[in-house]
């Protein structure tokens, strides 16, 4: 199955921090204006106990702070935007754009948002929606005209719809994309939706019938982004900068791929799990409106503020508080227009996003005005930014609830200081106790091992993968996890036997079916 992307030299200038005199939006609280030193502690507070975790027993709490973390899990760099009572209150920066390199990040380096671009993309095509160009609940094949979506079983009655696509309710398939070496050809977006070469991604279609279930679509998010340049004929990031990203003063902020020189120049390198960097600094992304953006935790923390904002109708510079209102609200489960939503903590939305070395999430609560963005240049980004999160809504005494401190946080933590075997031995423990805080499921152990795979520690994930088949006997998907892993290993016929087993289990497995073919190919 697609696995999670996710010693780094750091700059002598570790981090680098400023209270953002930015005008309305960006100024610092009074409190801060008054108090430098206040915003001072607190900083200081949150990078300290970045990971204070108790872990049981008679052992001590495991307490780390934000550069042990980062040098842990071999993240060279990160930025960060705090929002509060709806300003960004401060920014910080830390480490360097690319492992061994000593130019440290500033506040505008560029980091790919990777699925943030999702959230960003749909305000435009909500602005769209309030211009009469688009509407919400109209089949988008009346107004496509590159290409169209192609009619099945699955649509004879409900269709693709764009509040569908933008609430990952369309019944669409291809979940997200790996993007492009800079020295690959590019694909059309033609190309992607049918999956003909040169895409790297199977066909994009309906195998659902639209608006039964919520099943993630970077697919439909792409057909979103070629309805909305069908209808305004322009190329889609000049289309952004004009409909979203200017008016929201979002100007360290593109959609353009590749990025032009003087942009490129200010961006981060992506950076693999074991600290490599990926070929070319960063892949190239024709899905912009899925993940095409660059950008920086600064603009990402004017954004959200505009929509939080927009919702009260104390700022509309692109949406007006009727319509915000509806991309704030669940269309399906806890999917909203663009945002997930958290039905037991009301206002806030979400969204993580990873590119190919690149990890970064946003949070915004509406009503409370509180919020942070936290963007980094490596796979590990995420499991770093949900412990810098946590900390943050812990001073500031937010109510949030992170998945920092779950089981799959701690395992990989475990892993990192004591290793692989360490780490089974605490997920025994875990599935012993029982406990809601650190419960296990199946991905837990799988998202273990394919970190351990993408880390170079292919033994390591053999071993955590065998322990999760041994676990979850009846699922196929941990045994096209270990089928890559021995695949990987070179170990060709455990792998055959393991992706073999997994057909059997779930015989539309079309990754276990290619990849048989070509392990039977090289043979």
């Amino acid at each position: 199955m697609p696995s999670l992307k996710s010693t780094v030299h750091l700059a002598v200038a570790f981090s680098i921090y400023i209270t953002l005199p930015l005008g309305a939006q960006s100024k610092s609280s009074a409190g801060s204006a008054q108090n430098p030193g206040a915003d001072k502690a607190r900083i200081h507070r949150i990078e300290a106990s970045v990971v204070d975790m108790p872990i049981g027993g008679d052992e001590l709490p495991l307490r780390l702070d934000l550069q042990k973390l980062m040098q842990l899990y071999k993240v060279p760099g990160l930025s960060i935007a705090v929002i509060d009572n709806f300003q960004i209150v401060w920014t910080k920066a830390y480490g360097v754009i690319e492992g061994g390199s000593a130019t440290p990040v500033t506040s505008r380096t560029l980091f790919q948002a990777g699925s943030i671009s999702k959230p960003v993309a749909a305000t435009g095509a909500l602005y769209l929606v309030e211009q009469g160009k688009l509407s919400l609940d109209e089949n988008v094949n009346q107004k496509l005209k590159t290409w169209k979506v192609p009619e099945n079983e699955f649509t004879k009655n409900e269709k693709v719809t764009l509040r569908r696509l933008m609430s990952h309710s369309a019944g669409l398939t291809v979940h997200g994309f790996p993007g492009y070496d800079v020295n690959d050809p590019m694909p059309t977006l033609v190309q992607i939706f049918n999956g003909e070469t040169p895409a790297n991604t199977a066909s994009i279609r309906v195998d659902l019938v639209p608006g039964t279930q919520v099943r993630y679509s970077g697919g439909g998010v792409t057909i979103e982004q070629q309805l909305m340049m069908d209808v305004t004929g322009k190329p889609f990031p000049a289309l952004m900068r004009e409909i979203v990203l200017d008016k929201i003063g979002m100007t360290d902020s593109s959609y353009e791929q590749p990025l032009r020189p003087a942009q490129a120049a200010m961006t981060a390198s992506g950076t693999y799990p074991d600290g490599k960097v990926v070929h070319g600094r960063w892949h190239i992304y024709p899905e912009m409106a899925a993940a095409g953006l660059w950008t920086t935790p600064t603009d990402l923390g004017k954004f959200a503020i505009e929509i939080a904002l927009s919702k009260h109708g104390k700022s509309n510079r692109v949406l007006s508080e009727e319509m915000t209102r509806q991309m704030l609200t669940p269309a399906l489960d806890e999917a909203g227009l663009g945002f997930f939503l958290d039905k037991d903590n009301p206002g806030q939305f979400s969204h993580n996003g990873a590119d190919e070395g690149f990890q970064a999430l946003l949070t915004m609560n509406a009503e409370s005005g509180k919020g942070v963005a936290i963007m980094a240049n490596s796979d590990m980004g995420i499991a770093v930014g949900d412990f810098l999160l946590q900390s943050v809504a812990k001073e500031y005494g937010w109510n949030y609830r992170s998945p920092a401190q779950g089981a799959f946080q701690m395992l990989v933590l475990t892993v990192r200081l004591q290793g692989a075997q360490a780490a089974l031995q605490r997920y025994a423990e875990f599935k012993k106790s029982g406990s809601a805080k650190y419960k296990v499921e199946e991905g837990t152990l799988n998202g273990l091992g394919y970190i351990l795979l993408s880390s170079g520690q292919t033994q390591d994930a053999i071993a955590v993968f065998r322990r999760n088949v041994h676990e979850y006997p009846k699922s196929a998907n941990v045994y096209d996890s270990l089928g890559e892993a021995y695949m990987k290993a070179g170990k060709k016929d455990l792998a055959i036997q393991n992706y073999e087993t997994s057909l059997q289990l779930n015989p539309k497995n079309q990754n276990a079916m290619d990849m048989l073919k070509k392990l039977k190919e090289m043979k």
